[in-house]
C-alpha cells in the first residue's frame, strides 16, 4: 500500500512539473518529525519549536538538585531507569476488576487476579449479532461492558443476562472504559464517544470527533475519525484516539485536541504515571503528549503503529509496529532496544511484575523479552496473533490466536493449557476477580471461562 502511495505521488509530481509548477526546492520547507529539528527542539505543525519546559522537582519529590529533574541517567536521548533506592510512583487504586483495555490507564496488561491453572470450561456465552473484538470492562459488582460489530454496546451481569444494550451508528472495535461515579465510556466507528450510566445504560452525553467528510463506512476518509480507542486517566480525563488525540472532561466537554495531521490514530492511548499520554498513529509515529495537550516528543517507526503502548512505573514505553519490531523507548523517546519478529506487531505489549515484556506477532508467536531486550522465550501458535497478552498474578500469560485457540502460557514459556473456540480469537482477554476469563470471538459472542 505504501509503495502504491509513493508511486502515485511521483506521478502527480511529474504532472505538476510538466504544468510549469516550481520545483520542490523552491517550495516552503518545514519539519516532518522531531529528528528534522536541531538540538532538543521538536516538530509541531511543520515548525521546529522549543518543547514546553517541565517544572523542576526537588529531591523530596523524587528529583535531583543537579539539574536533572527526572532523577535518572541520561541515555539515548531519554532517561535510564530510576535508581533502585528511588521510590517509584504507585498506580492509582483500580476501578473494578479490569477498568479498561489492558486493565488500567498505563495498559500494563497485568492483572492482580489468578487465571485457571487447568483448562477451564465455558460458564457463560453472550451471543451478539457481530464479531466481538472489544475487551470487556469489568466493574466491582461483576458487570461487563463490551462492544460488538453488530453496532451495539452491551452491559451484562455475571450470569450473562443482558442488562442494557445501546445501538451505535457503526461497528464497535474499541474496549469500553470505566470512570469515577458509575460512568462507562465507549466509542464506535460512527465517530462518536458515548458516556452511559453503568447501572441502567442511560446516555449521559455523546461527543463527535472530526469532522470527517464521511462519518461511517470503509476507506481512508470514512475511517479517519473512527473512535478506535479510549482511556480514562486517574483524574477522570477521557483520552480518545481518532483523527488525532482528544482530551475530554468527564462532562463531555473538549479540553484539547492534538492533531498530528490528516492521519488516523487507531491505538488505545496510554497514560503514564506523570500524566503523559502516548498514542500510536498511521503516520508511523508514536506521540508523547503532555496533559496540557502539548507534544513532548515523537518516535518514528518503520511502519504504522496500531499497537497500544504500555508504560512502566520507571517511564519506559513499550510498543509494537507493522515494521515487525517491538520497541522499548526511554522517557525522552530514545530507543533503548528493539526486538525484530517475523511479522507485523498489532498486539499490545504487557509488562510482567519482574519487568518482562510480552507481545504477540503476526508470525504466530508470543515473545517474552527480558529488560535489556533479550528474548527469554517464544511460544508458537498455528496462526497470526492480533490479541494482546494478559499477565495474571502468577505470571501466566493469556492470549488468543487466529488458530481459534485461547492459550495460557506459564512464566517459563511452557503451555499450561489451551482451549479451542469457534473462530479467530483476535480479542484481548480480561480476568475477573474470581478467576473467570472473558474473551470475545469471531463466533459473534463473549465467552466466560472458569
Amino acid at each position: 500500500m505504501k509503495r502504491a502511495r509513493v508511486a502515485a505521488f511521483a506521478r502527480v509530481a511529474l504532472v505538476l512539473l510538466a504544468a510549469g509548477c516550481p520545483p520542490a526546492s523552491t517550495l516552503p520547507s518545514g519539519c516532518g518529525k522531531d529528528v528534522d529539528c536541531k538540538g532538543t527542539r521538536i516538530c509541531v505543525a511543520h515548525a521546529c519549536i522549543d518543547p514546553a519546559p517541565r517544572p523542576p522537582r526537588s529531591p523530596a519529590d523524587g528529583g535531583t538538585s543537579d539539574g536533572n529533574p527526572d532523577g535518572g541517567v541520561l541515555l539515548d536521548g531519554g532517561l535510564a531507569a530510576a535508581p533502585a533506592d528511588l521510590a517509584l510512583p504507585q498506580a492509582p487504586a483500580p476501578i473494578g476488576a479490569s477498568a479498561m483495555f489492558h486493565v488500567d490507564a498505563t495498559h500494563s496488561g497485568r492483572s492482580r487476579f489468578r487465571a485457571p491453572t487447568t483448562q477451564p470450561k465455558e460458564v457463560m456465552h453472550v451471543a451478539t449479532g457481530g464479531v466481538v473484538i472489544s475487551s470487556p470492562a469489568i466493574a466491582d459488582d461483576g458487570t461487563l461492558v463490551f462492544g460488538s460489530h453488530d453496532k451495539s454496546i452491551y452491559a451484562v451481569d455475571p450470569a450473562g443476562k443482558i442488562l442494557w444494550r445501546h445501538p451505535t451508528g457503526d461497528l464497535v472495535w474499541s474496549s469500553p472504559a470505566l470512570g469515577p461515579g458509575g460512568v462507562v465510556y465507549a466509542g464506535g466507528d460512527d465517530d462518536k464517544v458515548y458516556a452511559f450510566d453503568l447501572k441502567d445504560g442511560a446516555l449521559r452525553w455523546s461527543f463527535t470527533t472530526g469532522p470527517c467528510r464521511v462519518a461511517t463506512g470503509v476507506g481512508p476518509e470514512g475511517a479517519r475519525c473512527d473512535v478506535d480507542g479510549l482511556t480514562v486517566a486517574p483524574d477522570g480525563t477521557i483520552y480518545v484516539s481518532a483523527d488525532g488525540l482528544y482530551a475530554l472532561a468527564p462532562d463531555g466537554k473538549l479540553k484539547w485536541k492534538f492533531s498530528p495531521g490528516t492521519t488516523h490514530c487507531a491505538a488505545q492511548p496510554a497514560v503514564g504515571y506523570d500524566g503523559t499520554v502516548y498514542v500510536g498513529c498511521h503516520d508511523d509515529a508514536l506521540y508523547a503528549v503532555g496533559p496540557d495537550g502539548l507534544k513532548r516528543w515523537d518516535f518514528r517507526a518503520g511502519d504504522d503503529i496500531d499497537s497500544s503502548p504500555a508504560v512502566s512505573a520507571d517511564g519506559m514505553v513499550y510498543v509494537g509496529s507493522d515494521d515487525h519490531k517491538l520497541y522499548a523507548l526511554g522517557p525522552g523517546g530514545g530507543v533503548r532496544w528493539a526486538v525484530t519478529t517475523g511479522g507485523p506487531i498489532r498486539s499490545s505489549p504487557a509488562i510482567g511484575a519482574d519487568g518482562t515484556v510480552y507481545v504477540g506477532s503476526f508470525d504466530g508467536a508470543v515473545y517474552a523479552v527480558r529488560p535489556g531486550g533479550v528474548v527469554a522465550w517464544s511460544f508458537r501458535t498455528a496462526d497470526r496473533i492480533m490479541s494482546s497478552p494478559l499477565v495474571d498474578a502468577a505470571g501466566t500469560v493469556l492470549i488468543g490466536s487466529e488458530d481459534d485457540r485461547l492459550y495460557a502460557i506459564a512464566a517459563d514459556g511452557k503451555l499450561a493449557w489451551s482451549l479451542l473456540l469457534d473462530g479467530d480469537v483476535d480479542a484481548t482477554p480480561a480476568l475477573g476477580a474470581d478467576g473467570t476469563v472473558y474473551i470475545g470471538n469471531d463466533d459473534r459472542a463473549l465467552h466466560a471461562l472458569r
